[in-house]
C-alpha cells in the first residue's frame, strides 16, 4: 500500500537525501578528529597548523555527498527550474545514485577521522612525519572517492528522454 503512493519525484528526492547523509561521517569523522587535534594544541600551540589539515580531511565525505544531492536536484529541475515529470524508473534510478556515496560516506568519514586522530598523535610525537599520517588518513579517502565516481556514473546514466 504504502509503495502505491510512491512516484518518480519522491524516490528522486529520497536519494538525494540519501547522498546528502554523507554529511553525517564528515561531521562525526571531524569531530573524532577535532578531540584529538585539541589534545595536540593543549600540549604546543604551534601545531595548530598542523592539525587542523589532518582534522579537516574527514570533511570531503560530506562535500562528495553534497554534490551529488544537488546534481540530482538540479537535473530533476527541482533547483533553478521546474520540476520534470519522472517514472518511477527514472525516480529508482536517482535514489540508486544517491546510495553509493550516502553510505560510503557515512562509513568512511566516521573511520577516516579515526584515522586522522591516530594520525594527529603521530604527529605530536613526531612533527616530521605528519606527511606519514596524512597518507594513513588519506587511504580511507579513497573508498569515498570511490562511491563518489559509482554516484556520479549511475546519475550520468539516467535516461531522461
Amino acid at each position: 500500500m504504502f509503495f502505491e503512493h510512491i512516484d518518480g519525484m519522491t524516490l528522486a528526492l529520497l536519494g538525494a537525501a540519501i547522498a546528502a547523509l554523507a554529511g553525517i561521517g564528515s561531521a562525526k569523522g571531524v569531530g573524532i578528529a577535532g578531540q584529538s587535534a585539541c589534545g595536540v594544541v593543549a600540549e604546543d600551540p604551534k601545531q595548530f597548523g598542523k592539525t587542523i589539515i589532518l582534522q579537516a580531511l574527514p570533511g570531503t565525505q560530506g562535500i562528495y555527498g553534497l554534490i551529488i544531492a544537488f546534481l540530482i536536484l538540479v537535473k530533476i529541475g527541482f533547483l533553478g527550474g521546474a520540476p520534470v515529470e519522472l517514472t518511477v524508473a527514472q525516480g529508482a534510478y536517482f535514489f540508486a545514485a544517491g546510495l553509493p556515496i550516502g553510505l560510503v560516506g557515512i562509513w568512511s568519514g566516521i573511520s577516516q577521522g579515526k584515522a586522522a586522530a591516530a594520525a594527529l598523535q603521530l604527529t605530536a610525537k613526531r612533527p616530521e612525519e605528519m606527511t606519514k599520517g596524512i597518507i594513513y588518513t588519506a587511504m580511507v579517502e579513497t573508498y569515498a572517492i570511490f562511491a563518489l565516481l559509482v554516484s556520479v556514473l549511475i546519475w550520468l546514466n539516467v535516461p531522461m528522454a
